[in-house]
């Protein structure tokens, strides 16, 4: 019986490790080193939303399986789709227009100005490193699923945790390129062995296993009201993984500049299809093609483990193990040796979860050096190494992580609101910067239908944003809006100070010769960092204006000659394609 699952388990393994991407020297000859493909890039950018699988739903039927409110699960998914859907959309077309990544941080600087995207600037710094801290203590809970151990003491679930956000930290430091090849491999076991399980759901539910024995006292509902409310807070906690859509439009500027394999197929089989090519084309089309995965995994994945865990009553803390935990038992459990695949599908799943740290990692990498370049980091952060890697920020990002696990008793539920809250606002200005850019650039059908899109996709992210709050006030919802304001206020004190002063000098130094970024991208956060500089010289002089009115210090301290340089419009860095840095010909100015 045993032989079964065990031969089973090897081919998995084995053609997983073969397909999986791997860095050649030829590769990183001709793209750079640390620059990464499609495979990769589904990896390092889209680990962290696959996971979600492992913990999404089993929050999202918390809300309403302790009310008797399961059944209601399904508008929830409804919900979630939706969202996907929307927000996914965005998200691909925003790829074409900021092709030199940045995400919702470089839409906003072009399009609504530096003080909306110095905002996003510091939420995405914390958005990232929660992400590390609830991916990594939802691997915690599935270990200790396999032993049914989900009540020993937090200490336990702390000092795991900080021993998985470690391991994820080596292996990050180590490079792209053996990052990806390891995440990529554990994800293909994940979709190999989730197809497994699912046979043995069916199997299992074909044979009439009975549902596991109710836990749990179950909480009147007084009214529809108070229903409703569960069904939309059981919505907004199934809502904690678009992050990655932010990751990838982040993460962009590690992607190679190359058609992915796929199109390259396509343009030489199937050349009617041109215009779906040319979309898939580029480092774009990479992107989009991993965002291509996001308008329906969240939806298929919510929607088969809801009807499965509602079937079987196989909810988070029953029998001591997560829900994912219970299915896992279940499904395995139809197939011949299956507590062998049931091991080895939590084992996996600690890992992969582990592993989702990978996407914060790399964006934090991407949003630090420029956070470095426009003065709101001290220039000490940058140090690229010869694999591409950004070391500093990612230890940085651990130390904290592993202070926050503490802080929150190594509980995940307590650290969801933080996470989950901060990924709106990004998506929100992305979405405001795209209706910008579509009512100025485009005209006629293509306009309308865009301003309807993007205005859908604020109206939808603000909802959903105030829903978050509202739905987990009592979890901590109210502490995150303390935190953002905080964020915001001592993100603009270390700009006005002389810490955040940066001549185009010192931009040049962070961006060509520190963080080691070329072409377009590397003009591009020239741009962005001398406009953030007039925005700094601007909130300066209106903060002097402002206490010189009680006599605290006068502005005329700000004489004109200490006026940043004017960058001009963003189309001039985009398409400066002259031998020096955009940058260059104001540091001649200077001279």
């Amino acid at each position: 019986m045993q032989l079964f699952s065990i031969l089973l388990l090897a081919v998995i393994i084995y053609f997983s490790w073969r397909i999986a991407p791997r860095e050649s020297q030829e590769d990183a000859h001709v793209h750079g080193a640390g620059q990464v493909g499609l495979l990769a890039a589904i990896a390092l950018f889209g680990v962290d939303y696959f996971t979600s699988y492992f913990y999404a739903t089993g929050e999202m039927l918390h809300a309403l399986h302790p009310y008797g409110l399961e059944h209601l699960g399904y508008y929830a998914v409804a919900v979630i789709s939706l969202a996907n859907l929307v927000f996914g959309g965005l998200y691909m077309y925003s790829l074409g227009v900021f092709k030199a990544g940045g995400g919702s941080f470089a839409a906003a600087m072009r399009y609504l100005g530096p003080s909306l995207s110095l905002i996003v600037a510091v939420i995405l710094l914390q958005d990232y490193i929660f992400t590390i801290v609830v991916s990594t203590l939802s691997g915690v809970d599935q270990l200790l699923s396999l032993g049914q151990a989900g009540g020993i003491p937090w200490f336990w679930h702390f000092l795991i945790g900080a021993a998985l956000v470690s391991v994820t930290w080596a292996i990050t430091i180590r490079g792209r390129g053996e990052s990806a090849t390891i995440v990529f491999g554990g994800l293909s076991i994940f979709v190999l062995l989730t197809i497994a399980m699912a046979i043995g759901l069916l199997l299992a539910k074909a044979a009439n296993v009975p549902p596991l024995p109710a836990e749990e006292a179950l909480q009147p509902v007084k009214s529809i009201w108070e229903a409703l409310f569960h069904v939309l807070a059981a919505s907004m906690k199934g809502l904690v993984a678009l992050t990655g859509l932010e990751a990838m439009s982040d993460g962009i500027q590690f992607v190679i500049d190359d058609d992915p394999p796929f199109v390259k197929w396509g343009k030489k089989k199937l050349p009617k299809l041109q215009a779906l090519w040319n979309f898939y084309a580029g480092k774009s089309g990479i992107g989009r093609a991993v965002q291509t995965s996001f308008l329906f995994y969240g939806a298929i994945t919510t929607l088969f483990l809801t009807y499965f865990a509602i079937h079987f009553k196989a909810f988070d803390y029953v029998q001591g193990r997560s829900l994912v935990g219970n299915l896992a038992f279940i499904g395995f459990g139809a197939l011949p040796g299956g507590v062998i695949l049931f091991w080895a599908y939590q084992i996996l799943a600690v890992a992969l979860l582990t592993a989702a740290s990978m996407t914060a990692f790399q964006d934090l990498q991407a949003i630090t050096w420029r956070n470095v370049a426009i003065g709101e980091l001290p220039e000490i952060v940058v140090y690229r190494n010869p694999k591409g890697t950004f070391t500093r920020p990612v230890t940085a990002a651990a130390i904290t992580a592993i202070i926050i696990q503490l802080l929150v008793r190594g509980n995940t539920s307590t650290a969801v609101p933080y996470y989950g809250v901060g990924v709106f606002v990004p998506i929100t200005i992305m979405g405001m910067a795209m209706r910008e850019h579509v009512r100025q650039k485009l005209s006629g059908r293509a306009r309308t239908f865009g301003l309807f899109g993007t205005s859908l996709s604020i109206a939808l992210s603000t909802f959903i944003f105030i829903g978050q709050i509202v739905t987990k006030w009592n979890e901590g919802g109210w502490v995150v809006l303390i935190v953002f304001a905080t964020l915001i206020l001592l993100a603009h004190v270390i700009l006005l100070s002389p810490a955040g002063y940066r001549e185009p000098e010192d931009i040049h130094r962070v961006v060509r010769e520190k963080s080691r970024i070329e072409g377009a991208t590397g003009n591009v956060v020239e741009w962005q960092s001398l406009k953030m500089q007039q925005y700094r010289y601007q909130v300066t002089l209106a903060v002097a204006k402002f206490f010189g009115l009680f006599g605290v210090f006068k502005p005329l301290r700000f004489d004109q000659t200490e006026k940043p340089v004017n960058p001009g419009e963003f189309e001039d860095a985009l398409h400066h394609e002259q031998s020096t840095s955009f940058i260059e010909q104001y540091m001649d100015k200077k001279k």
